[in-house]
């Protein structure tokens, strides 16, 4: 029988954000809507603890809480950094659209429990705490897509809702399947028993519970929802819906490659390669079209979830394949949210018209957005530039040279559509209506993304050597 370790203070970061929501949820009911912001501010300082938690405890020995349930290692820690890393940025977003808002309380609050269940898929090492995760980084979710209850939120929330109700249940079916051939959901225990189950039991589970995370992911083929739930949301939700739940659902991929399925007779890592090609290249050629700034960074998502594969595919073959994920993770992270700050700053700017001319009007945030949008195409010195690099050097050191050359054409494909932003800004033209800053926590935010996009890709050498520990098996 495994041995229950359940001290409670392995699991602060995720204690602080249960505790957050509960009392958030308490004390907005009874603060006055002029007071509301003091509950972002408590869920900026949880967030601010959960991080101090989470890096303190960081250089451990890798370990398993809880039954061998939970695992804390450098990939939970890593994620739990990330996620609440940018969950403050969120959270700088939303202080300015949501001040005074009758519902200004549940929003930090739902922000706090997509957190968390982003992080309890970071972490998670059996399949049924996979799937709690998965519920609750997804309910909060779809609830934050429709927050503002107009027609574009309401289509978002339910295009979203459907779609992630129908793979939530195909992963609980590849979940069943996978204990019927296995006999358990410890991922430990699964690693030695799946090897003698049938391979048609380990085929479809896995396939199964591929599509429930492919969901969170946002790869293809479970994309497709992504662009009208970006699209219809507001923009704080938007950044949180497009970037955060990918750092659980792509970290809980990692380990399932490394621990459970690493000797299962599906071919784990050419399914994973060809994914990878897939996203990176449908959500290139759609960005290719699209004139409206949020749908054309949600269609970069999917693209930039390709790249993010290429790591997963490689999780054996090569010992570059961790840091190079994480560290990614952590670029993409930073760069992306600070592409929507900008957005959050002009909320009346909803083409790549719209932004004609900033450059001449705001400067500086013409700057973060060039730095943002070049970070995502992965041009020096910026931090995603190092993540391809390493990811890139990763696909050629674990024999996928083929994938490395398929993220290279991608790359260079790509510049188009982020040209298409960038050019139109430093036109001269008159000032449009589109320019008003609105929100000055947005344009710290964006000014603070840029800047640290451009610190990490100059220090990634101590960040890249600190991501190497080993997974919990």
């Amino acid at each position: 029988m495994t041995e229950m370790n359940e001290n409670p203070l392995e699991i602060l970061p995720e204690i602080f954000l249960v505790a957050g929501a509960v009392v958030s949820l308490l004390l907005g009911a009874w603060l006055p809507r002029h007071r509301q912001w003091i509950i972002g501010a408590l869920a900026a300082i949880i967030c601010t603890a959960g991080i101090i938690a989470a890096a303190v405890t960081a250089p451990g020995p890798p370990t398993s809480v809880f039954g061998d349930a939970y695992a804390l290692d450098a990939l939970t820690s890593a994620g739990r950094v990330i996620i609440l890393g940018g969950g403050l940025i969120v959270l700088a977003l939303s202080l300015r659209p949501l001040h005074n808002d009758p519902r200004e309380s549940e929003f930090y609050v739902l922000i706090q429990l997509a957190l968390l269940g982003a992080m309890v898929l970071a972490g998670a090492q059996d399949l049924l705490l996979l799937s709690a995760g998965y519920l609750l980084a997804s309910i909060p979710a779809y609830t934050l897509a429709g927050f503002r209850k107009d027609a574009p939120g309401t289509e978002a929330a339910l295009k979203y809702y459907v779609v992630g109700a129908l793979l939530g249940i195909v992963m609980l079916a590849g979940i069943t399947v996978l204990y019927a051939g296995g006999r358990s959901t410890k991922y430990t225990v699964l690693a030695d028993t799946l090897d003698n189950a049938p391979q048609a039991i380990i085929a479809v589970g896995t396939l199964g519970l591929l599509a429930g995370l492919l969901f969170k992911a946002g790869a293809v083929p479970a994309h497709y929802w992504i662009p009208d739930a970006v699209q219809g949301s507001t923009p704080p939700a938007a950044a949180l819906i497009a970037t955060l739940p990918k750092v659980g659902a792509l970290t809980a991929l990692f380990r399932l490659g490394t621990v459970p399925l690493d000797a299962a007779p599906l071919p784990w890592a050419t399914l994973l390669a060809i994914l990878s090609a897939a996203s990176m290249t449908l959500g290139n050629l759609a960005a290719f079209f699209q004139s409206d700034v949020k749908r054309l960074l949600a269609y970069s998502t999917i693209s930039q979830v390709g790249y993010l594969l290429m790591p997963i595919a490689l999780a054996t073959s090569t010992g570059e394949a961790q840091p190079a994920l994480l560290y990614y993770l952590a670029a993409y992270t930073v760069t992306n949210l600070g592409a929507f700050a900008v957005v959050c700053a002009f909320p009346h700017a909803a083409d790549i018209d719209d932004y004609r001319g900033l450059g001449h009007h705001r400067p500086l945030l013409a700057a973060s957005l060039v730095i943002c949008l070049l970070g995502l195409l992965g041009t020096p010195p910026t931090a995603v530039f190092v993540g391809k690099l390493v990811v890139f050097t990763a696909a050629i050191d674990g024999g996928y040279g083929w994938l490395a050359v398929v993220a290279a054409v991608n790359t260079v494909v790509s510049l188009f559509y982020y040209l298409r932003w960038v050019l139109p800004t430093f036109a001269r033209t008159g000032d449009a209506p589109g320019h008003r800053c609105e929100s000055r926590s947005a344009r710290t935010v964006a000014y603070a993304c840029a800047a640290l996009s451009l610190m990490t890709g100059m220090g990634s050498g101590p960040l890249l050597d600190s991501l190497s520990g080993a997974v919990s098996r």
